[in-house]
């Protein structure tokens, strides 16, 4: 379910799916999912008709839609147990739509934009392609005058749609660098954009507070007011 109400509220949820068997990232395994303990094992610790599942699940971190803090490219920069609570819950949400045929997401597409103190989530539609060769291929990606951009308006959290924020034809990650550095979480392979507004919306992205871990998936979703 990709939206939910409740009371005077629309929940809509931007992540995707973890899947046993799906590929996030190219060059990165793909999760495992299974029984730890089966419903039918269970059988034999409990009274008759009561049953448990324990799953147990192996993964890269970078697996879905997932959340980077600075432990993901700085070796002292804060983990996931380290992270503020106040930095990926409760924000101040905008969304800025690029369009499907942007490869390259300048300063532009941020300029006389009220992106101070916002998560800045940034809608390509890529997602369209998850699940398919293409998605790999081609995505779109925020320039590194963009980024230094973004961080020198302030913004507390950035988020995209797509294979990865940096342009990865190259080997270096500038907005990973100028985005972690600032303490600024990104989370990336989000989906569903299009059904949140441009403004108005308060966003969470949460990951399990784990140590010594950079990066980590998370149930992404944003809250809108009803009218």
């Amino acid at each position: 379910m990709k939206k939910f109400e409740k009371d005077n509220v629309t929940l809509i949820d931007v992540s995707h799916t973890v899947k046993d068997g799906m590929i996030t990232y190219k060059g990165l395994p793909a999760p495992i999912i299974c029984d730890y303990l089966s419903r039918e094992a269970s059988k034999d610790h409990y009274a008759e008709g009561t049953s448990f599942q324990i799953g147990a699940i192996t993964m890269a971190s970078n697996t879905g839609t997932y959340v980077d803090v600075p432990f993901h490219r700085y070796a002292d920069g804060k983990d996931l147990s380290e992270i503020a609570l106040s930095s990926l819950a409760d924000l101040d949400g905008i969304k800025i739509y690029v369009g499907e045929n942007v490869t390259e997401i300048g300063v532009e597409h941020f300029k006389n934009k009220q992106i101070s103190d916002k998560a800045v989530l940034i809608e390509t539609n890529w997602s369209r392609h998850w699940g398919s060769d293409q998605y790999f291929e081609g995505s779109p990606y925020v320039t590194e005058e963009a980024a230094t951009f973004l961080r020198d308006e302030g913004v507390t959290f950035v988020g995209i749609d797509c294979y990865n924020i940096d342009d990865t034809s190259g080997d270096t990650r500038p907005c990973h660098s100028i985005l972690l550095h600032s303490e600024i979480p990104i989370c990336e392979h989000m989906t569903n954009l299009s059904m949140l507004p441009e403004n108005n919306f308060r966003f969470f992205a949460v990951p399990v507070k784990v140590k010594g871990m950079g990066t980590f998936p998370v149930r992404a979703f944003g809250i809108v007011k009803n009218s």
